[in-house]
């Protein structure tokens, strides 16, 4: 089978180059996957379930062996602990024994040494049970009767009785100089129970058998297993390890950040992982920490074979499974090599390479189906536009060339129904922008209009079957209705304008003027339509409320209102502005404009009186020396003015740009000019001021107007005509009153006041009489 197989692969590979492409390649590896994907699934799921299983439990048996051990550890320390409180209270070690003389009761020393053997006996973990008794004597049984020098019982028994504490555990060297080994120690003072010991009982347990119970914890060669004490210095290990090792460092800072007072976790040690569990010893009144680790690969052994044995299975499966993908594929691939060959027989093989053969046959009918949804989306996109530029081309009149059918063709092609159908025309207005108190300002106007088209077209959807609006973006709108021809349809068109109206109202705070066209049954009579109501607007009251203009209704109407222009407002508003009266002329101005927008005006006939205003206006700027084209920048002031259609933007639009430009214009102009006028006026004065002189005729004099010369006077010298000439009298009349001998009637002649008025207003700005003001000047 095997020979078989190498020869038709060596076949399969003599073969013209390009005879297999994309599609054999995909196809191998996809039926590769496959057959492969269970191996792996299977392996891991064999790894997951036993190998993943049989770690945990072996750790978890590892955790529980350890908490059950240092169970045992902890009940063999207080079982000590017990024993030892027990014979701390027995008699043999009450008060008597401070006045006993050991050397000659032998019977008595004798007792205590048997019972200190006894109790060395009593565990195997104990080296050595002592007893030591202060005082002056100074008596150790070790268990015989000894005698201590001074200085060993200073140093090594003395302190274990001046501790405060009855019972303890502690580490301890028993020579001297306190320099060597130190044994583990349990010591009870003596006698039990009294606030004045005089001797302890001591056990010295075997150091070597000390940590041979902690090695049990740890039933590996490598690990590391230690008791400290919390607030102590003692420290016991199983490996004879040292406190300040580094292993036993790190454990202990690790243990020490955990919050948990028992517990287990991994920590990695100079690239080994450790299992470490903790765990809290309750001894006499102190804390101590028991700390285990081990090795972790030493517990999980038995699960890296079984993982390696897994593995191997693994990659068996997948080499079975890459062999049967390559009989499958081949058996697969050989009726889509034979469509390839008939079907790209020219064909240079490296294009085939290069492709999908599935992607060769496809190829085409996707780009045909692709470019069919292109072009479906763009006419989805691009139709709504389309439809809008030929009916905004329509009302306009601007498809009058096409006959009656081409343009009755255009519209079935845009999908509207015009067999049948007739065709009425809206035109829609809004008013109130700045006069409602609403929420718009000047200058939103296509926003409200917009606002205003998406309403029309949500209500006309319900009403109509059929129609399309035109926003101009102006705070106007058309709106083309195609209605069944059969079908009675003004009752229905009049609640559709009602129910706009009162939607533009609530919702946009504007007022709305509506126009409704006659039906007509041909497409070529829709922009003489348009044209009828777009005029029938124009000619709206200029009221800012409500109007419904049906063109379809007999209008009987009285002879029209007269209109009267104010020609009089007209002249005091130009002549206001000749002369700089800014306020004055904005006054007349708002007044021109009500009169123009008396009750029953229409909106046509305010916009004629206001663009015959402009155009007065306009030539008193001539007349000025001042070209409007160059003043306004070009702009064509007639075409903005006709597009306002309210009288609060109308005040604004005048303020804003004819008046004061114009006045900017003639303020820059006339400044060295009004100086020269007041330079001129005050030469005047200077050389007339004992004449009757007044405002008129000084502004005579100089050739201007009194009102001018009243402000520019004010402006140029920061003081009133009247005060600056009371001011010039006042000290030409001081100077005769100081120099001269005239009388004070004579004095007043002379400065150009009667004697009585000159000695009232002399007071009033002086502070005294002429009489009085000359006495004082010349006595001083």
């Amino acid at each position: 089978m095997l020979k078989a197989m190498g020869a038709g692969w060596f076949r399969e590979r003599t073969k013209k180059p390009g005879s297999a492409g994309r599609f054999y390649r995909k196809s191998l590896i996809m039926i590769f996957v496959v057959a492969g994907v269970p191996g792996l699934i299977i392996g891991g799921l064999l790894y997951g379930m036993a190998g993943g299983r049989v770690k945990s439990e072996l750790l978890q048996l590892h955790y529980r062996q350890i908490e059950q051990r240092s169970h045992n550890i902890d009940d063999q320390l207080g079982n000590l602990e017990l024993l030892l409180s027990h014979w701390a209270f027995d008699s043999k070690f009450d008060t008597n024994l401070i006045e006993t003389n050991f050397v000659q009761n032998y019977e008595k020393t004798n007792d205590i040494t048997k019972t200190l053997l006894v109790m060395e006996g009593s565990n195997s973990m104990v080296k050595k049970v002592e007893l030591y008794l202060g005082g002056e004597r100074r008596v150790l049984f070790n268990p015989e009767y000894t005698v201590l020098d001074n200085q060993t019982a200073s140093a090594v028994y003395e302190p274990l009785i001046r501790t405060k504490q009855v019972t303890y555990w502690a580490q301890k060297a028993f020579d001297a100089e306190g320099k060597g080994k130190r044994d583990l120690i349990l010591v009870h003072q003596i006698p039990g129970g009294t606030f004045q010991p005089f001797g302890v009982l001591l056990l010295r347990f075997d150091g070597a058998k000390v940590a041979s119970l902690l090695s049990t914890l740890t039933p590996y060669n490598d690990g590391e297993t230690f008791l400290s004490q919390d607030s102590g210095d003692l420290f016991v290990s199983s490996s004879a390890s040292a406190s300040n090792s580094p292993l036993v460092m790190e454990l202990k800072k690790k243990v020490g950040t955990l919050p948990a007072s028992k517990g287990s976790f991994f920590y990695n040690w100079k690239g080994t992982t450790y299992t470490v569990s903790y765990g809290k010893l309750s001894r006499i009144s102190e804390d101590w920490t028991l700390v285990s680790a081990s090795p972790i690969t030493q517990i999980t052994a038995p699960v890296v074979f079984l993982s390696k044995l897994i593995v191997a299975v693994s990659l068996c499966a997948l080499l079975l499974a890459a062999l049967l993908a390559w009989l499958a594929s081949r058996q697969i691939y050989s009726p889509v090599n034979r469509l390839v060959q008939v079907l790209f027989a020219g064909k240079p093989p490296a294009s085939r390479e290069r492709e999908d053969e599935f992607a060769l046959i496809e190829s085409h009918w996707h780009n045909l189906n692709r470019e069919s949804r292109e072009l479906n989306t763009r006419l989805a996109e691009q139709l709504p536009h389309v439809k809008e530029g030929f009916l905004h081309q329509l009302l306009q009149g601007y498809l009058y060339a096409y006959s009656e059918e081409d343009l009755r063709k255009r519209m079935e092609r845009f999908k509207w129904p015009v067999e049948g159908r007739k065709f009425i025309i809206l035109y829609l207005q809004l008013t109130g922008i700045t006069s409602m108190g609403g929420k718009f300002r000047y200058g939103d106007e296509g926003l409200v209009t917009f606002a205003a088209v998406n309403m029309i077209d949500e209500l006309a959807a319900e009403h109509f079957g059929e129609s399309n609006t035109i926003n101009f973006h102006d705070l106007t709108a058309g709106v083309l209705l195609m209605v069944p021809g059969e079908e009675p349809h003004a009752e229905k068109v009049h609640r559709f304008g009602q129910e706009l109206m009162q939607g533009i109202n609530q919702i946009l705070t504007m007022r709305v003027t509506l126009a409704i066209s006659p039906a007509v049954t041909q497409v070529t009579d829709i922009p003489l339509a348009f044209e009828r109501v777009k005029h029938a607007v124009s000619h709206r009251n200029f009221e800012n409320e409500n109007q419904l203009i049906d063109l379809t209704e007999e209008v009987t109407e009285g002879s029209p209102a007269e209109v009267v222009y104010p020609f009089a407002l007209e002249r005091e508003l130009v002549q206001a502005l000749r002369t700089g009266r800014q306020p004055e002329a904005e006054e007349l101005l708002q007044a021109f404009l009500e009169a123009l927008t008396c009750k029953g005006a229409k909106e046509i006939d305010v916009q004629q009186g206001m663009l015959q205003l402009l155009g007065s206006i306009q030539h008193a700027i001539l007349v000025s020396g001042i070209h409007p084209n160059r003043l306004f920048g070009g702009a064509n002031r007639y075409e903005q003015l006709s597009q306002i259609r309210e009288p609060e933007l109308i005040m604004t639009w005048f303020r804003e740009k004819v008046i004061t430009p114009f006045l900017e214009e003639m303020g820059g102009r006339t400044d060295a000019q009004v100086k020269r006028y007041i330079e001129e006026a005050m030469i005047y004065l200077q050389n007339h001021y004992q004449n009757d002189i007044s405002l008129d005729n000084c502004a005579d004099h100089i050739g201007t107007n009194p009102f001018f010369l009243s402000k520019s006077f004010k402006q140029v010298t920061g003081k009133n005509f009247i005060d600056y000439l009371t001011e010039l009298r006042m000290e030409k009349a001081k100077e005769l009153l100081r120099e001269s001998e005239m009388k004070i009637s004579e004095v007043a002649e002379q400065v150009g006041y009667q004697h009585s008025y000159f000695n009232r207003i002399f007071k009033k700005l002086e502070g005294m009489t002429p009489t009085r003001y000359r006495e004082l000047s010349r006595h001083s």
